[in-house]
């Protein structure tokens, strides 16, 4: 992704100044950038930096591509190890929305995903599009889809 392209956790900073230098190797700041960072590597594709992201108490085995296509993240409220967000995607011809609450647990200074407790859902025509436009969906994500 070129140095001035917005960064696809939704921050409103260039990736280059932003998810980038955690995704290689700087440690995140706090529990909300790691989640940013991790949002902004599956749309990258980073399946290392997401497996190694994850708690060794909870981490899968491997994490595996997937064939979303992320269209936003909405933080709905962050504590200091909790994020609760909402993660639009597109799944074939469905515009899907992900709520999650996650946590995350410091493990020698970085902070790790722990887990979450996620509700996946279609979005419907009339409703926001999860993307976090402020549009509703047919008119937004949705209008590609028919």
């Amino acid at each position: 992704m070129p140095d001035y392209q917005v960064c696809p956790c939704g921050s409103g900073n260039t990736f280059a100044n932003c998810c980038e230098p955690i995704i290689a190797g700087a440690t995140a700041p706090t529990a909300e950038a790691l989640m940013r960072s991790r949002y902004a590597a599956y749309v990258q594709g980073c399946w290392k930096y997401l497996h190694s992201s994850w708690h060794p108490d909870t981490r899968p085995s491997k994490v595996s591509p997937t064939s979303s296509d992320w269209l936003g993240l909405t933080i709905v409220h962050a504590t200091t190890d909790t994020v609760e967000f909402i993660a639009g995607f597109r799944e074939g011809s469905k515009i899907m929305a992900l709520h999650e609450t996650s946590r995350f647990a410091q493990v020698d200074g970085h902070w790790r995903y722990l887990d979450g407790a996620c509700d996946v859902s279609e979005a419907g025509r009339n409703s926001p599009c999860p993307c976090g436009s402020g549009l509703k969906s047919k008119r937004c994500c949705g209008k590609a889809v028919r």
